[in-house]
C-alpha cells in the first residue's frame, strides 16, 4: 500500500521552501519601489498556509520510510504543486488574469523551459521579474534535490527522491552519502551563479539584470529581463561569459566538481563530456561557416551569434542573440534537431541528453557486428565500463516514448488549430524544455497568442519532459496502484 502521509509531509516541505523563496524578491520590490510586495507576501502566506499543515500530518517518531512509489508520487505531485502555488504572485499582482497564462509561465519557469506568454517583459515590475527568474533557478537543480539534502533533519530518507529527480540515466556520485551529493551539487550551483552574476555586473549589466541572468543561465532556463533576450546585450564582454556558463551548466555537475578538485584527467576521459564538446564545436563550425557566407556580418559577430545559439539550444537554455530561423533553411533544420539533443546527464539541461544518444548509437552499431557474429558477446561500454542490458533497454524505451509523446503532442496541437510547423516546434521545445522553437514560436516570437487549451497542453508536456517522462507516466499505469 502507498503511504500517503509522508507524501503529504514532503509536499508540505516543498511548499514551505517555495514560500520562503517567494519572499526573496521583496528586496527588489522595496529597492525599486515597484509596488508588487503584497502579491509576493500573499503568495508566500498561501504557501505557508498549506505547507505547514501538510508538514505536521506526521508526528515525530512515526515511520516515514519512502519507497519507490512514494518517491515517484512525491516528485510528480511535488512539481505540480510547485507550479500551482508558484503562479500565485502572477495572479495576485494582475500580471496574468487567467490561470492558463499564469500556469504556463510558472511551468515554463519551474521546468526551465523559458517559453513565455509575457508580451512586454520590460513593463513588468522588478519584484515579479525576480520571482520569475527564481522559478527557473529553483527548478534548475531541482528543489527535490535541495530537500534531499535536509531530509535527515526531518527524519525522512531521500534516496528514492534523488533517483526520481536527478536528470539523466546516470549520476556519478561525488560523495558516498546521497545527502552529501545533493549538498555539494547545490554548493557548486550557488557558487557558479554568484561568479556569473559578479562577472556580468562588471561587464556592464545593471545589478538587477546581472542577478536575473545569472539565475536563469545556470538553470539553463533562458528567462531574460529584456524583450529581445540576450540580443539586447549585444557585446562580447557579456555574451561570451554567458556562452561559457551555459556550457558549464550543460556539463554534468559531477564533472564540474572533479574539475574544481583538479581531477582533470577524470573530466577529459569522460565519454559523455567528450561527445558534448565535440557536438558543440562541430555544430558551431558548421553554423559559423554558413552564417558568415550567407550574411554580411563580420566574422567575429557571425562566430559569436552562431556559438551562442548553438550552446543555447544544446543546453536547452533558450537565450536568443539572433533570429536563427532567418539565416538559412538548412540551419533551421539543424537547430530543430538540436532541440532533441540536450546537454549532459546530471546537468540542469533538458531534452534527451547526450549519454542516451551515446548508448543508443553504440548499441545500434554493435547490432551490425552481432548480425555477423551471433554468438559473440558484444556489450555496450561507456568509459570502459559495461552498460547492462537493462539500462540499454530502458534508454531505448525512453527514446521510443519520447518520440511517441512528441508525435502525439504535435497531433493534439494540430487538432486544436495550430499549423504543422508551429505544432512540431512548440511540442519539441516544450518536451525538451528549450524555449524557442520553429514556426510561429521561433526565437523572436511569443507563446501568448495560443489558446488556453494549447497552453495547458504545452505546460503538462514541459513538466513531463522535465521529470524524464517515466517519473510521470508510471503513475498512470494500473499496476502502479496495486498492492503487489
Amino acid at each position: 500500500m502507498i503511504n500517503f502521509k509522508p507524501i503529504g509531509r514532503v509536499i508540505g516541505v516543498l511548499l514551505i521552501i517555495i514560500g520562503f523563496f517567494m519572499l526573496l524578491p521583496l528586496s527588489a520590490s522595496f529597492y525599486f519601489d515597484s509596488h508588487d510586495e503584497w502579491p509576493l507576501i500573499y503568495g508566500a502566506l498561501t504557501c505557508f498556509g498549506f505547507g505547514f499543515p501538510l508538514f505536521f500530518l506526521i508526528k515525530k517518531g512515526d515511520k516515514t520510510k519512502i519507497g519507490k512509489r512514494e518517491g515517484y508520487l512525491i516528485v510528480s505531485l511535488g512539481w505540480f504543486a510547485m507550479v500551482l502555488f508558484g503562479m500565485l504572485p502572477y495572479l495576485y499582482s494582475g500580471v496574468f488574469t487567467t490561470i492558463p497564462d499564469a500556469f504556463f509561465e510558472t511551468a515554463s519557469g519551474m521546468t526551465t523551459t523559458g517559453a513565455s506568454v509575457l508580451t512586454d517583459i520590460e513593463a513588468t515590475s522588478e519584484g515579479i521579474l525576480l520571482w520569475r527568474s527564481l522559478t527557473q533557478w529553483i527548478g534548475g537543480m531541482g528543489v527535490i534535490v535541495l530537500t534531499v539534502a535536509i531530509f535527515p533533519l526531518l527524519g525522512i530518507g531521500g534516496i528514492e527522491l534523488f533517483v526520481a529527480e536527478s536528470p539523466g540515466p546516470t549520476s556519478d556520485k561525488i560523495h558516498p552519502r546521497i545527502q552529501g551529493t545533493a549538498k555539494r551539487l547545490w554548493l557548486i550551483y550557488v557558487f557558479l551563479t554568484a561568479i556569473l552574476g559578479i562577472w556580468l555586473f562588471l561587464a556592464g549589466m545593471t545589478g538587477f539584470d546581472a542577478i536575473n541572468h545569472a539565475l536563469t543561465t545556470l538553470a539553463t532556463g533562458g528567462f531574460s529581463t529584456k524583450n529581445t533576450s540576450a540580443a539586447y546585450f549585444d557585446t562580447p564582454a557579456i555574451q561570451y561569459p554567458l556562452i561559457l556558463f551555459m556550457f558549464l551548466a550543460g556539463t554534468n555537475f559531477s564533472m564540474t566538481y572533479f574539475g574544481l578538485k583538479g581531477k582533470f584527467r577524470k573530466v577529459f576521459s569522460n565519454e559523455e563530456f567528450k561527445a558534448y564538446v565535440f557536438m558543440f564545436v562541430l555544430t558551431t563550425v558548421i553554423v559559423t561557416s554558413v552564417v558568415y557566407s550567407v550574411t554580411e556580418l563580420p566574422f567575429e559577430k557571425a562566430f559569436r551569434d552562431s556559438m551562442f545559439q548553438v550552446i543555447s539550444l544544446i543546453t536547452t537554455t533558450g537565450f536568443v542573440s539572433a533570429d536563427y530561423t532567418a539565416w538559412a533553411p538548412g540551419l533551421t533544420m539543424i537547430f530543430f534537431l538540436l532541440l532533441f539533443l540536450g546537454g549532459s546527464a546530471g546537468s540542469t539541461s533538458g531534452s534527451i541528453k547526450i549519454i542516451r544518444h551515446l548508448v543508443y548509437f553504440k548499441n545500434s552499431f554493435l547490432e551490425f557486428k552481432r548480425m555477423l557474429h551471433p554468438r559473440a558477446v558484444l556489450p555496450v561500454k561507456i568509459d570502459k565500463s559495461v552498460v547492462s542490458e537493462h539500462v540499454v533497454s530502458v534508454i531505448v524505451n525512453f527514446l521510443v516514448w519520447y518520440m511517441a509523446l512528441f508525435v502525439f503532442g504535435s497531433i493534439v496541437l494540430t487538432f486544436l488549430g495550430i499549423d504543422f510547423m508551429t505544432a512540431i516546434g512548440a511540442v519539441a521545445t516544450s518536451i525538451g524544455n528549450v524555449g524557442p522553437g520553429i514556426g510561429k514560436v521561433g526565437p523572436v516570437d511569443n507563446f501568448a497568442w495560443f489558446s488556453g487549451e494549447v497552453k495547458m497542453v504545452l505546460s503538462f508536456l514541459m513538466i513531463i519532459g522535465r521529470l524524464e517522462l517515466f517519473t510521470v507516466l508510471v503513475i498512470f499505469m494500473p499496476y502502479f496502484w496495486r498492492s503487489n
